[in-house]
This record gives structure tokens, sequence and C-alpha cells, in this order.
């Protein structure tokens, strides 16, 4: 292929576009006309400081807070009013800020429990499970055995059997020790290196960027920044502004 067929190369087509989205709790207006979009293979990571909007964003896009206005589409679909397990079904991992770990069944039932609701084998399971050799060695497990990071591990290796186009993760380093940070991102980058897209809601900014081929910045529900790494190192001013950093 020639340099020019190469520079003329068109861009990875969008998997999820969110647009002009307006959420509300109650009568409290949170978020004021986000759009966003997640290209296929990419990373978009949501960053901003707390209360800035971006786990409703996030509830908004799987439908657990559903949208008073906007568009979603997912595929080419418009998922705009889809209850939650429709867009599971459909091709969309969430893994919540909590991790939805419960504390009396095992890592095993947890995945088998997915592996039912999704209509996957135990082959799919074991297949899963290799990116996550610490989980695969607690099988006998209760929930409430495993250390913060084991269980965000499990919540990621639940969400992955849904075999999903999109995985969304919302604070997945959150209370983690910092050598636990660095394996959930190096386990992300397998991931996202597989072909899923990733939307990532994250605190510790320097894992969000490692993982990012894109970024969109809140503050106050609305979108202050969307560009790539690279453009937001290049602007202080938003850093320090809305993320809280030099």
């Amino acid at each position: 292929m020639s340099s020019m067929a190469s520079q003329n190369a068109p861009e990875p087509d969008a998997l999820l576009t969110a647009t002009d989205m307006h959420t509300y709790y109650g009568d409290s207006h949170i978020l004021h006309g986000v759009s966003l979009e997640v290209r296929r293979g990419e990373c978009l990571a949501l960053l901003g400081r707390n209360g800035a909007g971006k786990s409703t964003t996030l509830r908004s896009i799987v439908g657990l807070t559903p949208v008073r206005s906007g568009k979603i589409t997912f595929a080419d679909q418009d998922i705009t009013r889809n209850p939650t397990h429709r867009s599971i079904r459909e091709g969309i991992g969430y893994v919540p800020e909590d991790r939805g770990i419960f504390s009396s069944l095992t890592v095993r039932e947890h995945l088998d429990v997915a592996l039912w609701a999704n209509r996957k084998s135990v082959d799919q399971r074991d297949e899963v499970l290799k990116l996550f050799p610490r989980i695969s060695e607690r099988m006998s497990h209760f929930g409430q055995q495993l250390s913060g990071g084991e269980q965000q591990m499990l919540a990621i290796a639940r969400a992955l059997l849904a075999d999903p186009d999109l995985l969304i993760l919302d604070e997945p380093s959150e209370g983690l020790a910092p050598i636990l940070v660095d394996e959930v991102r190096d386990t992300l980058l397998r991931i996202k290196a597989g072909g899923t897209s990733i939307l990532l809601v994250e605190q510790n900014v320097a894992m969000a960027l490692a993982l990012a081929d894109s970024v969109t910045v809140l503050s106050q529900g609305t979108v202050k920044f969307t560009g790539s790494p690279a453009e937001l190192e290049a602007k202080p001013d938003i850093k320090d502004t809305y993320l809280g950093i030099a």
C-alpha cells in the first residue's frame, strides 16, 4: 500500500455514539447535553472530578438511569430506550463502581450464573479465565474472602462472559494498591488488544491515559474537552481546572 493510501485510510468507525444526552435524578438535571463516541477497538477515557456526571453517563448508556432526551446508538442500532439486560445481550459489558460481587457466592458460582445468563459454555469461561490467573486459583473462595483487586478481576471476568463488543467500566482501580492497579491496567490492555472496545471512567488519570485512544472531560454534566491523550497533555489549563492535576 502506498504512503498516500495509508494517509487516506478511513478512521475506525464508531461502535457507540451518545448524542446530546440529558439525564435527571428526579428534578435534578445531571447531564446537560453530553455527547461522546467510542470507536471500534479503541478505548475512550471519561475523566472529571467527583460529581462531574461520569457515572451517570455510564448508567444512562446502559439504561440504568435512562436519558430524558438525546440518542444513544450502539453497533448502528438505537439503544436509547433499551432496558439494561437487552443492551448487555446486544454486546455491552458493564462493570459498576461497586463491582456487584455477592459475599455468599463463590467465584465459581458468580461465573456459573454469568454462563447461564449469557448462554455460554464452560470452555468459554476457561478462555476468559486465562486473563485472570489469580481468579482461577480462587474458584472455591466466597466473594467476601476476595481482596478488592480480586473482586475487580472477577467483576471484569463476569462481564466478559457476555462476549461484549464494548466493555464499560466505572472506576476499576478504586481502592486498589498500586501493584493491583498495574495488574488491572495490563489486563485491560490485553482485552483491548483482543479487539474489545472500552469506555472507562477512572480517577487515576495516569492509568486512564495509558489505556485511552481518546479522552472526554466532564464538569458539572457538560463536556469540556474531547481529543487525544496527547492533545489533553498539551492543555494544562484543562487538566488543572477540571482534573486537578498540573
